[in-house]
């Protein structure tokens, strides 16, 4: 079965389209539905359904506005509405497809084979990433697991020189000279990195400490084998020096 969730915001409107989808299909079954869009994305902050089903046309927020603040976007988007000219922007905003009112039975069908379709190749893809990281946690030379940008990146600590804190974010530097961009803050990154080779040397940095060049004692900096010139805080300092 499919778990759905529906948002319109009218009552009446909401048990039509609930009742349509359970008597129309027995592979879905409704599982919340809101007249609220602000209380639907509380609810999906932490609910993560099969598919979400969204009306258009909403007063205190339509559903372009509801789909871009949507935080949590591992699942497909159904938008109804009774006005087809929509449907084309809905395709553009991240929705899977759209459903004409009164929704039609083979309409329908066609729409939970698109579902299905969505959450079969998410589930593959979750599948591989599983393996991949489980082949990484077990083999003999652990690589570091870094995910960003929709993607898993696996890395040997001696390709990266030095980690650089910007508020929220992270920016990863690489000895080839790429530089990733991490949603991640300092105090996470460093939790992902090796404690035997890298240190965070100050609240802004984390460095490889076989990168270092020169430690520059009178200015407080270390030189890495790029020539980026760290700073070392006063907080770190000691420890630091007894590292080396």
């Amino acid at each position: 079965m499919l778990e759905a969730v529906l948002v319109d915001d009218e009552i009446k409107a909401l048990q039509s389209l609930s009742w349509e989808l359970t008597n129309f299909s027995d592979e879905i079954t409704v599982v919340a539905s809101f007249t609220d869009p602000f209380e639907a994305l509380e609810y999906l902050q932490v609910n993560t359904p099969d598919c979400l089903f969204l009306d258009i046309e909403m007063p205190t927020m339509d559903g372009f506005q509801f789909i871009q603040k949507l935080q949590n976007k591992d699942f497909p988007v159904v938008i109804t509405t009774a006005y087809n000219q929509y449907a084309i922007k809905a395709l553009k905003h991240e929705a899977i497809d759209y459903l004409l009112k009164p929704i039609d039975t083979d309409d329908l069908n066609l729409t939970i084979a698109k579902i299905r379709k969505f959450n079969s190749k998410n589930n593959t893809y979750e599948k591989l990433e599983n393996i991949l990281l489980k082949f990484n946690s077990d083999s003999k030379h652990k690589k570091i697991t870094i995910n960003t940008d929709g993607k898993l990146l696996f890395l040997e600590s001696d390709e990266i020189l030095y980690a650089e804190s910007d508020g929220n974010y992270s920016t990863l530097y690489l000895t080839d000279g790429q530089k990733i961009l991490l949603t991640k803050k300092l105090k996470e990154v460093n939790e992902l990195l090796p404690k035997d080779t890298f240190f965070r040397i100050h609240n802004s940095f984390i460095i490889n400490m076989q990168k270092i060049k020169e430690f520059i004692k009178t200015d407080g900096y270390v030189i890495l084998e790029s020539n980026h010139k760290i700073p070392v805080s006063r907080q770190k300092k000691s420890d630091f020096l007894d590292l080396i």
